[in-house]
């Protein structure tokens, strides 16, 4: 074995490619640095605000506290409610089918409420470190300010979230307390997740006829379907609204592992990326040397995020799907991408809204360039796989249609390319 390669085996070096896989990333390492490096998430700027008194929250009596006040401050919509009574959550002996816990979201945080809670729950999207978990304590002061929570970490990094700080939407048989029944097996579920293992230990109000897991508890002959049978089970009267739509469920099935896609590929490639420059400096060669190991955990990381983008293994819907609070309206008009379909697929369009979020663009220019070469390679009809018959000729126009109107930072060969 030559001197270069017994180097090579023995460098500390952190291999993550096949995203999916049950790897945890080492947040300390150097190229992360998850704890320490400064943050550029919505609450870091709102705890800012707080500070020098330029944003106010009000606090209320109605058990609420700074709920609605948050949901305001961040441009959360009420219409994303959805609300899962499964007990899994660190507030977990609050939570119970009688009193479920309450989740709202946008593009970058989540704000999680249960009645009686110490805290409303946040999480936040920096758009280099990923997820952030902060809390803001329901005890009305002068200067509220949200406090940074590592230890969440302990359920919000596995494989579930591929191996980053990130986000999780699990479907459990729960009993009538609200306890998972893990004997009966979890399911982590996105848009690519057929329809009967979705949404259990969830509430579903909207039209959602086709099998699925939702408003169940284990002893239930006849699960409830319609609003007033769901909410029969809990006062409605304790949440801003009655709903746990599931228009909105479905999108937030679907950017919470975009989340962690994205995040993953951002450590991936700059722990690829700090594995070469240590091999640079070892050997002697130029900076700019990449190895086909290196350009290959790009390229790879590159693919499967681009696949999740475009909806390349979405599951079709049997019957279908039409929500209860608005939240398909609402969301319509936050953007390009987000018009929903909900009759065969979640989107009329098969490309993720993500792709304008600051996460995005935070992954940096090395993973940036990657995903674009696979975004044109896949957009352009290059790519000789069966799975990509599900991107019709006139869904791939119509996806290069928007993206070259709407999306800043794109390379030049994707703003002219043409179908």
């Amino acid at each position: 074995m030559s001197c270069k390669r017994l180097i090579v085996f023995w460098l500390p070096a952190v291999v993550l490619a096949g995203l999916g896989g049950s790897f945890l990333v080492p947040l300390e390492h150097e190229a992360i640095d998850y704890a320490k490096r400064p943050t550029h998430d919505p609450i870091t700027r709102m705890n800012a605000k707080l500070k020098d008194g330029s944003v106010k929250l009000k606090f209320t009596d109605d058990g609420m506290g700074y709920l609605a006040a948050v949901l305001k401050a961040l441009d959360v919509p009420v219409e994303s409610q959805v609300m899962v009574f499964s007990k899994t959550s660190f507030q977990a002996p609050r939570i119970a089918p009688r009193t479920p816990r309450a989740l709202y979201f946008n593009d970058e945080v989540t704000v999680g409420f249960v009645q009686t809670g110490d805290v409303v729950e946040i999480t936040s999207l920096d758009p280099n470190q990923g997820v952030i978990f902060y809390s803001l304590d329901q005890e009305e002061v002068a200067k509220p300010r949200f406090e940074r929570r590592d230890t969440c970490l302990q359920c919000h990094q596995s494989a579930a979230t591929l191996g980053v700080p990130g986000l999780v939407i699990r479907s459990v048989v729960s009993e009538p307390s609200g306890y998972p029944m893990f004997q009966a097996g979890t399911k982590t579920t996105d848009h690519r997740s057929p329809l009967e293992d979705r949404w259990g230990g969830w509430y579903v109000t909207g039209k959602a006829t086709g099998k699925h897991m939702g408003n169940q508890v284990a002893v239930d002959r006849d699960k409830p379907e319609s609003l007033k049978e769901i909410t029969a089970r809990f006062d409605a009267g304790r949440y801003l609204t009655p709903n746990s739509d599931v228009a909105a469920l479905m999108v937030l099935e679907h950017q919470t592992q975009m989340v962690n896609l994205m995040t993953r590929v951002n450590f991936e490639v700059r722990h690829a990326l700090h594995h070469q420059r240590t091999m640079n400096q070892i050997f002697g060669d130029p900076l700019v040397t990449r190895s086909d190991s290196t350009n290959r955990r790009i390229r790879e990381a590159a693919e499967e995020l681009v696949d999740y983008l475009l909806f390349v293994e979405e599951a079709p819907l049997v019957e279908p799907v039409r929500g209860s609070s608005g939240f398909a309206e609402v969301f319509a008009k936050r953007g390009p991408l987000r018009e929903l379909d909900l009759d065969k697929w979640l989107f009329k369009t098969p490309c993720s809204y993500m792709i304008y979020s600051a996460a995005f663009d935070g992954m940096g220019p090395e993973a940036l360039e990657a995903v674009y070469a696979r975004l044109h390679q896949v957009l352009m009809g290059k790519v000789e796989d069966k799975k990509y018959q599900r991107l019709t000729l006139a869904d791939r126009k119509n996806v290069l249609r928007i993206l070259q109107a709407t999306k800043k930072g794109m390379p030049e060969y994707l703003k002219t390319a043409s179908l």
